[in-house]
């Protein structure tokens, strides 16, 4: 069953969601590049690792590895209770979250050329950790600032409504989602694909060499292939308000939309 929504599903932005819906996205794309590029092209499926160091404000879990520890002795006679008073804290200890680094894997692909194996084009579906502000998103620009000054295009997905969008000079065009496409013997213009919830995901080229045939992504048929493909129209409790929130506009055109479908 493709999904309800004739465009982004906001429900997928979900934390629950989007490391699977990321992942499964990239397997989609290669799996519709490769027969439209080979024998000439290949598809790889890349691993990017961020170290990020929590602060205020991140969650996360803690580590409970002790230095030191106390425990009874194994030789106790009757395995008898010690007599020794101990005498209570002057106060209670209050609960902290200590920083602790934080390991993030984000995959993405690379059309490289056969023979060479240079990278022709890089294809980038952004994440959390591109776009909230720390290490992660600046990792992430200074990569990307490079990338600007090399030879490869570079495909640049985004389908977060949450955190500031990647930045782009002169730009004051305002979208819930974006498809950037950056042909490198254009810069510094490049093509920006703006859409927002109630529109469909446009398709758009992947740039390769000049004059080879540049193969089209239906972005819209692979999101519908995905939804289908994980089950999320039985996993996803659409009685409920997506997160992240939607505007008071959003709100309205989604509940009209899922009272419709009769899913709410």
């Amino acid at each position: 069953m493709p999904s309800p929504f004739p465009g982004m599903n906001p429900y997928l932005e979900h934390p629950d969601f989007w490391v699977e819906v990321h992942n499964r996205l990239i397997v989609a794309i290669s799996d519709v590049l490769v027969p439209q590029v080979r024998p000439k092209y290949r598809v790889a499926i890349e691993k990017r690792i961020y170290q990020i160091n929590q602060t205020d404000g991140d969650s996360g879990v803690l580590l409970g590895i002790p230095d030191v520890t106390v425990n009874r002795k194994p030789n106790d006679p009757d395995n008898q209770e010690s007599t020794v008073a101990v005498a209570p804290p002057a106060e209670q200890p209050t609960t902290v979250i200590v920083p602790i680094p934080e390991q993030i894997k984000q995959a993405y692909l690379e059309v490289r050329d056969v023979i060479t194996g240079q990278v022709v084009t890089a294809i980038e579906i952004l994440s959390p950790v591109n776009k909230r502000a720390g290490e992660g998103r600046e990792t992430y620009v200074k990569k990307r600032q490079k990338m600007f000054g090399s030879l490869t295009h570079l495909i640049e997905i985004d389908l977060l409504r949450q955190w500031q969008p990647m930045p782009l000079l002169n730009n004051t065009i305002q979208s819930d989602y974006r498809v950037l496409i950056s042909r490198q013997e254009r810069r510094p213009q490049a093509d920006l694909y703006a859409f927002n919830l109630p529109q469909p995901i446009p398709a758009f080229p992947i740039p390769l060499r000049e004059d080879d045939r540049e193969p089209v992504v239906d972005l819209q048929a692979l999101l519908h292939q995905v939804y289908d493909r994980a089950g999320y129209d039985y996993t996803i409790d659409y009685s409920r308000e997506p997160i992240p929130s939607l505007s008071e506009a959003d709100t309205l055109w989604v509940n009209n939309l899922l009272q419709e479908l009769q899913l709410r």
